[in-house]
């Protein structure tokens, strides 16, 4: 991720990602006792980027009629997060779009996918 906001203006229901250290970033199993938080931008630091990638396959709901209910919603209730099919990306993108995805996770899986397809069509698995 840049240094720099990718872009200064904001709108209610931008997905943003923020620097994370890798030493905290949980690789397996799940976060059992999780919930949603929302904390004011200015106290999860300045350098963030505006990651609305999904907007060109699915349109964004509206912020207040769709999108805060279900944030005010879920705000404090336990959540179970899980790496491969609940992770943030997944929460931010059904809050936005209605679609629980996660292209990390996709670029993940396809090459999981590409790698093993062969042995299998060769029937060697």
């Amino acid at each position: 991720m840049g240094l720099r906001n990718s872009r200064l203006d904001l709108f209610p229901g931008d997905i943003l990602e923020f620097p994370y250290s890798t030493s905290q970033f949980l690789i397996f199993g799940r976060a059992l006792n999780s919930s949603v938080r929302l904390d004011p931008l200015d106290m999860m630091g300045k350098k963030y980027k505006v990651c609305n990638g999904l907007d060109s396959k699915h349109p964004a709901r509206d912020f207040y009629s769709h999108i805060k209910p279900e944030i005010d919603e879920a705000i404090g209730k336990a959540v179970t997060f899980d790496i491969l099919f609940h992770n943030s990306e997944h929460q931010a993108t059904l809050f936005r779009y209605g679609v629980k995805r996660s292209e990390q996770i996709e670029k993940v899986y396809a090459r999981i996918v590409s790698t093993w397809r062969e042995p299998f069509e060769k029937n060697k698995l």
